[in-house]
């Protein structure tokens, strides 16, 4: 199970590190050339004309794209942002990018907008204001997911940390003893029985009183930990009715003897507070 853990984290940051790498690739032009002659065939379908030309896809640089049309046309903006957002989609293009609406007479831009990875955040100004008919062409511009770059680097570290602290969790978990079936707990060398009150080591059983296993299961439900003399008293004596002096110290005494076989468990005591399980 702690393999597969381990891999879990170790896929997950090489995901990471993997995707980061593939927002920056570059986008085929011939696919995005026919997204975009797409795109100018149904804003001509949209106002019925389905007779003019759709004029050849200039690349201006791996980024940028000129769409121009045989005849005047009118844009309206809705419909414009829908046919891109709908034609890149299907494409698989980047969803970041620059759409510019330009006057073929005067190089002015008549209309414009950027689309971004998250709706919330999408710019679609004047989207009821139709252009009149006139000629127009069209620049796109793909922009790079800095954000979304940025945002995996900054990931990455945590990602580290969190592997960091998952393996010193697993390290400690790994220390505690382990249930290996549902009446027996590993200590060390030793297989503890609680429900049959004894310890055994190499086929040797090492019998437990009814206190002495209490103890015991208490201590070995927070192994390494610090247990109060309180609680154990209230769990085993007090809950009960019955108030005791120093008759934990004795089973504590009689425990640790027991345990004195394997050099890796100590029963310690903790001046003032409680007892320990340590094991190592």
């Amino acid at each position: 199970m702690k393999k597969h853990y381990h891999f879990a984290l170790f896929y997950l940051i090489f995901f990471s590190l993997f995707s980061c790498s593939q927002k920056g690739k570059e986008i085929n032009p011939d696919e995005v050339k026919v997204a975009i002659r797409t795109v100018g065939h149904k804003l001509l379908l949209a106002q019925k004309d389905s007779t003019s030309l759709v004029l050849p896809i200039e690349e201006i640089n791996s980024k940028t794209y000129k769409l121009k049309f045989e005849n005047d046309l009118s844009i309206d903006p809705r419909i414009l942002v829908d046919i891109i957002e709908q034609s890149f989609k299907k494409a698989e293009l980047p969803s970041n990018y620059i759409i510019e609406v330009l006057q073929c007479n005067d190089l002015e831009i008549a209309y414009s907008y950027q689309m971004k990875n998250r709706t919330d955040t999408d710019i679609v100004p004047c989207g009821g204001r139709v252009l009149p008919k006139s000629c127009y062409f069209l620049f796109i511009k793909f922009q790079e997911n800095k954000a979304d770059f940025n945002f995996w680097i900054l990931l990455i570290p945590f990602l580290l940390i969190g592997l960091i602290v998952f393996l010193i969790f697993k390290r400690k978990t790994s220390l505690k003893p382990s249930k290996e079936e549902d009446d027996q707990i590993r200590l060390g060398s030793f297989i503890f029985y609680p429900e049959q009150h004894k310890l055994v080591k190499q086929a040797t059983e090492i019998s437990l009183s009814k206190k002495e296993c209490e103890i015991l299961e208490i201590l070995s439900e927070k192994p390494n930990d610090i247990v109060s003399r309180e609680e154990l008293t209230k769990r085993i004596w007090e809950d009960n009715g019955v108030v005791v002096g120093r008759s934990l110290d004795t089973y504590i005494s009689k425990l640790r003897k027991k345990l004195q076989d394997d050099p890796n468990i100590k029963l310690t005591n903790v001046h003032g507070i409680g007892y320990k399980l340590e094991i190592q």
